[in-house]
Parts: C-alpha cells; sequence; structure tokens
C-alpha cells in the first residue's frame, strides 16, 4: 500500500523527503492524468498546504514566485511589462479549470519538450531554487531542465521557487505559440523574446527561447548576441535567419515535422521581434 503525506511545514516537508523516495504532488495536473485508469501506488508528499510557497514577492534582485504559486495567480498578478511573456503563455496552459490548480514550478519539473512556461522563463533569464533539509542551492533554468522529462533535481529536494532577475522599466516581452488549433493544445512551436532598450532605443540587453523544437527548450544565445547594440524599429526582424536557430533539433510527430518546426520557429521569432521593435 502506498503512503500518504500532507506537511503542514516546508521543514516537515523537506525531513520527510530527506528519509523516505516520495513523489511531490502540487497542482496535479500532470500526475492524475498520467495515472488514469491505473492504481497509484506510489508514496506521496502532497505539499499543497505549505502556504508559505504560494504567492510572488518583489526583492532587491527581482521576483520571486513560489513553488504553489498558479498560472492564474501569474495572469491577475501587477507585474511590470517584460512579464507580459509568461502572462501570455499563462493563458494558453490550458482552460482556467487547469490554471487555477496547475502550478509554474511543476510545469518546469515535469520538463516537457512543449512545458508552456519554460521558453518565457528562460528568455527573462529565471534560475531555480532548490531546498534540502540541510542546504539551499540556486540552479539557471537552462541547466535545470537537462532532456526530455528529466531535472538536475536530486533525491531529498525540493523546488521552493523561481527567482526572475529585475530588468529597466523599458523592458518589453511577448510570447507566440503555434498549435493546430488557438487553445487547449500541445505546441508545434512556441517563441518568447524580452528586450530592454536604453534611452535611445538601442537594444541594450535581450533574451529570446524557442520551445518544442528540441528534447529542452533553447535559449537563442546567437540571436542575443546579434540584437544587442541594435536599434529597435526598421527592418530588425527581416536580419533574423536559420544560422540563429542552428542550435534547434526538433523531432517529426504527429503535430509537424522536423524542417516544418524550424520553419515555424523562425517565422515566429520574427513575428516576435516585430512585435518588440513597433514594425
Amino acid at each position: 500500500m502506498s503512503r500518504y503525506f500532507r506537511p503542514q511545514s516546508l521543514d516537515e516537508a523537506l525531513r520527510a523527503l530527506s528519509s523516505a523516495g516520495l513523489n511531490i504532488l502540487a497542482g496535479g495536473t500532470d500526475f492524475y492524468p498520467a495515472r488514469v485508469g491505473s492504481t497509484v501506488d506510489e508514496d506521496i508528499l502532497d505539499i499543497t498546504a505549505l502556504d508559505e510557497l504560494r504567492g510572488l514577492q518583489e526583492t532587491e534582485q527581482g521576483f520571486r514566485i513560489g513553488a504553489l504559486t498558479t498560472w492564474s495567480d501569474i495572469i491577475t498578478a501587477k507585474l511590470p511589462a517584460y512579464f507580459d511573456c509568461l502572462k501570455l503563455a499563462a493563458r494558453e496552459l490550458g482552460g482556467v479549470q487547469i490554471q487555477n490548480a496547475a502550478t509554474i514550478v511543476g510545469n518546469i519539473c515535469n520538463a516537457s519538450p512543449a512545458a508552456d512556461g519554460v521558453p518565457p522563463l528562460l528568455s527573462l533569464g529565471a534560475e531555480v531554487e532548490v531546498a534540502r533539509a540541510d542546504s539551499r542551492r540556486i540552479v539557471p533554468l537552462d541547466q535545470f531542465i537537462t532532456g526530455n522529462r528529466r531535472t538536475g533535481r536530486e533525491p531529498g529536494e525540493l523546488v521552493t521557487a523561481i527567482h526572475v532577475p529585475r530588468w529597466s522599466a523599458s523592458a518589453r516581452s511577448h510570447f507566440l505559440k503555434l498549435g493546430a488549433r488557438k487553445y487547449l493544445v500541445i505546441s508545434i512551436a512556441m517563441v518568447s523574446g524580452v528586450v530592454e532598450p536604453d534611452a535611445e532605443g538601442v537594444i541594450a540587453r535581450c533574451g529570446f527561447a524557442v520551445g518544442s523544437c528540441s528534447a529542452v527548450a533553447q535559449r537563442l544565445s546567437d540571436l542575443e548576441r546579434a540584437l544587442t547594440g541594435e536599434a529597435l524599429g526598421g527592418e530588425l526582424s527581416a536580419r533574423v535567419g536559420p544560422a540563429h536557430l542552428a542550435m534547434l533539433a526538433p523531432l517529426t510527430d504527429v503535430r509537424g515535422t522536423a524542417d516544418y518546426r524550424v520553419d515555424a520557429a523562425l517565422a515566429l521569432v520574427r513575428r516576435t521581434i516585430r512585435v518588440l521593435a513597433g514594425e
């Protein structure tokens, strides 16, 4: 028979994790659908009573998003414009019932190549806070997700928050997702972009990421270097070419061929830049 734990404090949860192999349950929107038609026989650590893991807090460095923060919380929170990419992704993630239950940390811990939250968080430069009974560590998101359904979370550890660094007040962002229909769909390709222009309209900093086109969502570092120092506007999007997406390694599946995904990703990157540049 499986065991079920619902700790009332973070310390209690971390102690339980350190002494037993437990499957962590938060929103349950991935956990339960994966077990339809079968009996749940795993040992469960239900963290839904840990109110200290809920909500968003502004810090000196940026924003801290607690592990039990839901997508609806993201949608309704008053956040700077550079969070628009994450808010747009939140609205694409299932229906309202799913958004009310699913957590942003659960989305990254599930580590699906098509996880809607990962490209926005990558483009924002997010980091993952991981805790165990005797220590804490911070890991860049692009190092935390190590493969399809694989992360760097070790036995005895719990992801407690996501940290998003502060961008300037001029920063803006956008998110685009391509699927077989508008909503309630796994993406064929998706793109998130953030730009931070200086007072002269020159890009001082930027972040771009593509999802559903590799085993892990990819940060477009070459594109970021190419755009930094360029002026917004004009025909900036036309300068983006296939070489800027060379790190993508999409698969062919029922939703699209590998070649189509690359073409779609390039088109979405260009559209995202057009929006951000006001073209």
